[in-house]
């Protein structure tokens, strides 16, 4: 008798033999890349290993796998642009104080992390605190840019911090 582990095992196989073709090829599309593409439709199966997804559910396969690599395909050209803007930040510093890759990796994945919390608050917030924390400028400043009062200014600065805080509680 199969247990429900098993049946699931045969389930994901089944969906991995019928689409992982079609999604790297898609992948490739996108990417212009082999290598990448196949990281790429690897890590979309992953993700839907580590869902507690009932695999036999899932109605519309392509659809399904196509939304969790859009999302990844999404990160990986997120993760792209932060990286060039770094190194070109890198590539105007003098080289006796060029990080090393290792360290060049650790801030890379840091941006990525301060990315990901910046995407969750409303664009008016995270504006007024990247202008704040990157420009230096003034909650005056601010308030002219974004065309809200400095009080407004104040509050999107306190529920950025709140959001940062409460962030910072949740890492181990």
């Amino acid at each position: 008798m199969a247990t429900e582990g098993m049946v699931r095992q045969r389930l994901m196989h089944r969906l991995y033999v019928d689409h992982q073709g079609w999604l790297n090829g898609w992948l490739r599309r996108q990417l212009g890349c082999s290598q990448k593409a196949a990281d790429l439709a690897q890590d979309t199966f992953v993700r839907l290993l580590t869902k507690d997804q009932d695999v036999a559910t899932i109605r519309e396969p392509r659809a399904y796998l196509h939304t969790i690599a859009r999302g990844l395909l999404i990160n990986h050209w997120r993760r792209k642009q932060l990286e060039q803007a770094y190194l070109e930040g890198l590539a105007l510093q003098p080289q006796a104080i060029m990080p090393s890759p290792e360290s060049q990796a650790l801030v890379i994945e840091t941006l990525m992390q301060v990315d990901a919390m910046l995407s969750r608050l409303p664009s008016k917030v995270r504006r007024a605190f990247l202008l704040s924390q990157l420009h230096g400028m003034t909650y005056a400043a601010i308030a002219v840019q974004l065309e809200v009062s400095e009080r407004m200014v104040k509050k999107y600065m306190a529920q950025a911090m709140l959001h940062c805080l409460l962030l910072a509680e949740d890492e181990p």
